[in-house]
């Protein structure tokens, strides 16, 4: 069902990482590779699929999973970026782009939890029949 609270979850991953795209789309970092925005776009991709993968837990759990691998990446790249990039009046918003894949780090491992729960009150359902 939708209207369980692993879809907010999903959701805020979903909002971050649009945001993380907007914001992260001019970094390059291995010439003109656009690594970011590209990773970016596979979390908000892999986050819509868990959404809509609601009947089978264990997928959205696989794919959250996957997804938190590659916000972990994410983080990385950004941490990378930001030590190497320089400071000054060119750059006065410096640091706001590693803020959304810890948001949607902490969105994903939520979302976990309470799939897990989903999943472990079904067994105990079906267990009583």
């Amino acid at each position: 069902m939708i209207q369980r609270i692993q879809t907010i979850f999903l959701l805020i991953v979903v909002l971050a990482q649009v945001a993380l795209h907007f914001t992260g789309l001019d970094v390059a970092l291995f010439g003109s590779v656009y690594v970011i925005a590209t990773l970016s776009l596979v979390s908000f991709l892999l986050a819509l699929l868990s959404i809509f993968s609601y009947k089978k837990r264990m997928r959205q759990i696989l794919l959250n999973n996957i997804n938190i691998f590659i916000n972990a990446l994410l983080t990385g790249l950004l941490i990378y970026w930001l030590l190497n990039l320089s400071g000054g009046i060119d750059f006065p918003e410096k640091g706001i782009e590693l803020a959304f894949p810890l948001i949607s780090l902490f969105g994903l491992f939520m979302a976990n939890i309470n799939i897990k729960k989903d999943e472990k009150l079904v067994k105990s359902v079906d267990r009583i029949r």
